[in-house]
């Protein structure tokens, strides 16, 4: 009887009571792997299925955590303008005005790509694909550009392999993620340094386009990489912009994702960084 509980009945009794712990909000439970054949499958997946969920609830707390960190510096600075103002510490001049207006705008713009970003994680976000001509597209982006970077002493161009490539895509989401990720190269390169959007056809193979953003910039550590494309990541804090969310790559890759396309990036710290999408 001993030997059939230790085989079948102990095993049993860890798992009731891993479940009963998971149940109760203990996700660090684990149960021992068991010597029987039969239970040691079980307890595996079962291990592997705590872990997932440990991880989704680490994940949802740094979620929230990052939020009420974003949200914070902007609430303070509307807050202490405000009561400057009512306090007569100042004026209410149009400059102390348009601080509070900016920083409202900012909130905005933060709850506006979360909202986004959530829809297209989940598979909600509506898509309105229509055909054009990609270097329509690519002119488009150059005209929104090309005065900012000459400002800033940064060669922009624009290389179709084929300008009668024609793309079928949403072209406003397309645009969102290409905007996104030229702004970022804009920041993040010094002056005499070169901005790149490249297109060409792939032959033979599921996805038709790949469209190329390189820059000569700061570029990326090795081991940023990875977590680029996370949620509020910004790699070098001592660059942050507080104008950028902090989600733009996020959402980047939600949309091309959403178009099932990839999107993938290279880059070497003092020489540049190129991201590359295949639709």
């Amino acid at each position: 009887m001993f030997t059939l509980y230790m085989r079948f009945g102990q095993p049993l009794s860890d798992m009731f009571n891993a479940i009963d712990s998971v149940a109760e909000g203990n996700l660090s439970v684990r149960v021992k792997e068991s010597k029987s054949d039969m239970f040691s499958e079980l307890v595996k997946r079962f291990n592997k299925m705590v872990e997932e969920l440990e991880r989704a609830e680490q994940q949802r707390r740094n979620l929230t955590a990052d939020i009420a960190h974003e949200l914070r510096t902007p609430l303070h600075i509307i807050q202490g303008n405000l009561e400057g103002v009512l306090d007569k510490v100042y004026e209410a001049t149009p400059e102390h005005i348009n601080n509070t207006l900016d920083e409202t705008k900012l909130l905005a713009r933060l709850v506006e790509d979360l909202q986004t970003l959530s829809l297209a994680e989940t598979g909600q976000l509506p898509l309105h694909p229509t055909r054009f001509l990609l270097a329509d597209l690519t002119d488009d982006l150059t005209s929104s550009f090309s005065a900012q970077a000459a400002s800033q002493g940064l060669d922009l161009t624009v290389q179709n392999a084929d300008p009668d490539q024609t793309i079928t895509a949403d072209y406003d989401r397309l645009n969102q993620v290409l905007t996104n990720l030229i702004s970022n190269a804009l920041r993040h390169t010094p002056s005499g340094g070169k901005i790149s959007i490249e297109a060409e056809s792939i032959q033979g193979q599921e996805r038709s386009v790949r469209i190329k953003v390189k820059d000569t910039g700061s570029g990326i550590a090795s081991e940023d990489i990875p977590f680029i494309f996370d949620r509020f990541w910004r790699g070098d804090k001592s660059r942050t912009n507080r104008s950028n969310s902090g989600l733009g790559l996020a959402i980047s890759k939600q949309l091309i994702l959403a178009h099932k396309g990839t999107i993938e990036v290279e880059s070497e710290v003092g020489k540049g960084t190129m991201f590359v999408i295949e639709l």
